[in-house]
């Protein structure tokens, strides 16, 4: 395997496997460094922003050498009259920049300014912008991805996740939503280290970060990231306690403080989970849940080996199976946790935001289709048998989670996991199956295809993401393909527009 330079980032030739030496690449005569006439600028360094507030954004540095760096900023391109505090940081080490006392609804401009520790004239990063919070009756942008999987040579080209990300750049978003499925961590069997959890999170920031300079990235668990309960084990020797680590610390996450709500319980050897969480801009609420990391029998994917340290995998004693008879699992096991739903019912009933997004890996986590299994489990009520069993296995809950998103006017629920594109609806919800953005077989992909789980709605296969534009009167929501030169057609260019639809307003 060989790492090819391209603009100063780093990627894998040939697609999926993981390179373990991405440092190592840097050449002995750079030693992650450069001398220009404008100073010693750090080769290798890359930046993904994050929490964005009405009043701060934090920058997420990742380095090869020691740094010392700053950011200086202003809402004028080119000039740069503010600037924040010099931080220190230890090669392969990241660090976070805390940009703060700015306006809301206000377009910065900014860059990274940085110098080897210790000496050297401080040289600045390309120049990047990003956006405060926007005030109700803003026009806006955001986009979605899902399912990467950087990992699988069959369904993954880096030239097409590049060609993605480039037309992310263009929709100029105020943030990116990525639906989980981007780190996955099962692929290493029994040969998993914290070193090879951190260095599948530092590969995604390659691409993460074309974008990522100038639109906060927002992250949601899915079930190959193994960031799950099942796994914890009392120590901090373990895939879960690695995943949840690595997901924070090369990744700035938001927490609750005021401006986000959501998951206030820390778990020992990871800290604050930054999980699910939720926090409004323009005249919209952004919600995250996540299964993974509050059911005590695995989701989906089962890490290899698990049951040495897990808390096993659902199964009845003696090999017997019930509830879903594809897994032999009780899929009432998993489970979004009473904390996670009540803050769901909270944040949804308390909000009077014109629109309301939620956003997911997949409707419980596993399975196959959108509004397909939205009426089973916890999700809808009913048991595999079809029969109504809600009130007994989640008593004290008011209604299924469909229900309440139903109740209280969720405008889409997004979700990935199936790897193509579909709109379906249920009682006034859009369920939203988002495309893989670097597909190059450009197909449903899988064992089997998953298209066929879905009974109902608009299907197209991938690659590429979905744009949403958020005004008053309505949102837009637009599947925007990408395709490899050689690949395109008369009919089908990079960047087209292959479905759009609208929503109206939350009554």
């Amino acid at each position: 395997m060989k790492l090819i330079s391209k603009s100063n980032q780093w990627r894998m030739a040939g697609g999926g496997a993981l390179c373990l030496c991405l440092w190592a690449a840097l050449s002995a005569a750079q030693q992650g460094t450069q001398n220009t006439d404008a100073g010693t600028a750090v080769i290798g360094m890359t930046q993904v922003l994050g929490r964005p507030t009405d009043h701060s954004i934090t920058v997420n540095v990742l380095a090869p050498n020691d740094v010392e760096a700053y950011v200086e900023y202003s809402t004028q391109a080119g000039v740069h009259n503010e600037k924040t505090a010099v931080v220190k940081s230890s090669a392969k080490t990241p660090f976070e920049i805390t940009i703060d006392r700015l306006k809301p609804n206000t377009r910065y401009y900014y860059r990274v300014v940085s110098r080897p520790a210790g000496g050297g004239t401080y040289a600045p990063a390309p120049e990047y912008s990003f956006q405060t919070q926007r005030p109700a009756g803003s026009t806006f942008t955001f986009d979605v991805q899902a399912d990467s999987h950087p990992e699988r040579k069959n369904m993954f080209e880096a030239d097409l996740y590049e060609r993605t990300m480039a037309e992310v750049r263009r929709d100029h978003p105020d943030f990116y939503v990525t639906l989980g499925d981007d780190f996955s961590i099962d692929q290493f069997q029994k040969v998993v280290t914290p070193e090879v959890v951190a260095q599948v999170y530092i590969n995604q920031r390659q691409y993460l970060g074309m974008a990522g300079g100038s639109t906060p990235v927002f992250l949601v668990n899915g079930g190959h990231e193994q960031g799950a309960m099942y796994l914890l084990n009392g120590t901090p020797n373990n895939a879960a306690v690695w995943a949840g680590t690595s997901r924070t610390r090369y990744y700035p996450l938001p927490a609750p403080d005021g401006f986000y709500t959501g998951d206030k319980e820390p778990v020992e050897f990871v800290g604050m989970l930054r999980d699910y969480y939720a926090w409004t801009w323009g005249d919209a609420l952004f919600i995250t849940l996540d299964p993974y990391w509050h059911s005590k029998t695995p989701v989906d994917t089962v890490m290899p080996g698990a049951g040495e340290t897990g808390a096993g995998d659902g199964r009845e004693k003696g090999g017997k199976k019930k509830g879903d008879d594809r897994a032999g699992r009780d899929l009432w096991n998993i489970t979004h946790g009473e904390a996670q739903y009540q803050w769901l019912k909270q944040t949804l009933s308390q909000s009077k935001a014109k629109y309301k997004f939620i956003f997911a890996h997949h409707v419980l986590g596993t399975g196959r289709g959108g509004v397909d299994m939205a009426d089973l489990y916890e999700w809808g009520g009913k048991g595999k048998n079809g029969e109504w069993e809600f009130d007994q296995r989640r008593p004290g809950w008011d209604l299924p989670i469909h229900q309440l998103m139903a109740k209280y006017g969720v405008s889409i629920f997004f979700q990935g996991h199936d790897h193509l594109f579909v709109r379906q609806e249920k009682d006034g919800v859009v369920y939203q199956e988002t495309p893989n953005p670097a597909n190059p077989n450009y197909d449903q992909t899988g064992p089997q295809d998953f298209a066929k789980a879905y009974k109902t709605g608009d299907s197209l296969p991938s690659s590429g993401h979905i744009r949403v534009t958020v005004s008053p009167a309505s949102t837009k929501v637009e599947y925007i393909r990408s395709w490899m030169p050689k690949d395109e057609t008369p009919e089908h260019k990079q960047g087209e527009v292959a479905f759009s639809y609208a929503v109206k307003p939350s009554k």
